[in-house]
């Protein structure tokens, strides 16, 4: 696999820092991720490896994406994809040179296709929690 010149661990951690600083904030997907995630130390370094993992092929990355995204299936939408591709397309011109940035992009959309054809092609859909049902106390 090539690499794109301007692309390696410390430009896609810059990355992901820079694009999750701005989802937390986003009024469409911001309210999700910030009720999802606890840690958001652990989240971006977890995120760095998976992109580290998708884009160097460095095998950083040891989770599973899809069911992190199924305890969220009820919440999301596939606006929230589109917002997500949009922020992640803006984040990426921002911070690498153009065929780094075009080929995690490119990425990007390879991935959301397929948690979106998951979420809401092959999986039955999950009916929304009542509130304080399945809560950590």
């Amino acid at each position: 696999m090539h690499v794109a010149e301007g692309l390696d661990d410390a430009s896609l951690a810059r990355l992901v820092d820079r694009f999750y600083a701005r989802v937390r904030e986003d009024d469409l997907i911001g309210p999700l991720f910030n009720r999802a995630i606890a840690d958001w130390s652990a989240h971006l370094d977890k995120l760095a490896a998976f992109w580290s993992s998708v884009m160097l092929t460095s095998g950083r990355y040891k989770g599973q994406p899809l069911p992190a995204h199924l305890r969220h299936q009820a919440e999301i939408t596939p606006e929230m994809f589109g917002r997500w591709l949009a922020l992640w397309e803006d984040c990426a011109v921002d911070s690498l040179p153009p065929a780094a940035a075009a080929a995690v992009i490119a990425k990007a959309h390879r991935i959301a296709a397929s948690l979106q054809m998951a979420l809401f092609e092959l999986l039955p859909p999950v009916p929304p929690r009542p509130a304080g049902v399945g809560a950590s106390r």
